[in-house]
């Protein structure tokens, strides 16, 4: 079965300038730069049939024109027990739309809704056992920093394989938007 999900690609400047974020963190398992992703849709472990109907469904996907986004800041999951370090995207109406769009298409094909809010995002690092004051430290040296901005030509479907978190991910299907 594939473990699928949906995303956007970060262009390699984009992910080079955000890798520069790395390092010097206790508990942190930094992602590679090659796994940097916005994730828009998490489909999880389906079967061949249902994984054909979501590249069908995909495939029908309504207009969408290009868009520009910026990551702009970064931030935490987890709350007291940070899990996650990630740079944040701006507020965008144009993603929260092709979001949502994604979301109604999927569960027309019976997936059950993603409970979770979105928040656009890029993770950085799964974080275990991280000192507050060190990730505070962290936050507050690299986290305000010029906009990282980039235009979304396209949405793909990701594959992943059952492993600890950021990766290997492949590009199973890209799904040009209208120009």
């Amino acid at each position: 079965m594939p473990r699928l999900f949906t995303g956007l690609e970060i262009p390699s400047d984009v992910g080079f300038a955000l890798s520069l974020k790395r390092g010097g963190l206790a508990g942190a398992r930094w992602i590679s730069p090659e796994n940097y992703h916005i994730t828009l849709r998490y489909i999880g472990d389906i079967d061949r049939r249902t994984a054909d109907e979501v590249v069908d469904v995909l495939e029908r996907f309504g207009a969408a024109e290009p868009f520009a986004l910026s990551v702009d800041h970064l931030g935490v999951f987890g709350g007291n027990k940070p899990r996650a370090l990630y740079a944040g995207v701006a507020p965008s109406e144009a993603l929260t739309r092709l979001q949502g769009a994604h979301e109604r298409a999927l569960q027309r094909i019976g997936l059950p809704p993603d409970g979770r809010k979105f928040v656009p995002h890029v993770t950085l690092a799964r974080l275990r056992d991280t000192p507050p004051g060190d990730l505070a430290a962290h936050i507050a040296q690299a986290g305000h920093f010029v906009p990282l901005r980039f235009t979304v030509h396209q949405f793909v479907l990701f594959s992943s394989r059952d492993s600890v978190g950021g990766g290997p991910y492949v590009i199973e299907q890209d799904f040009p938007l209208a120009a």
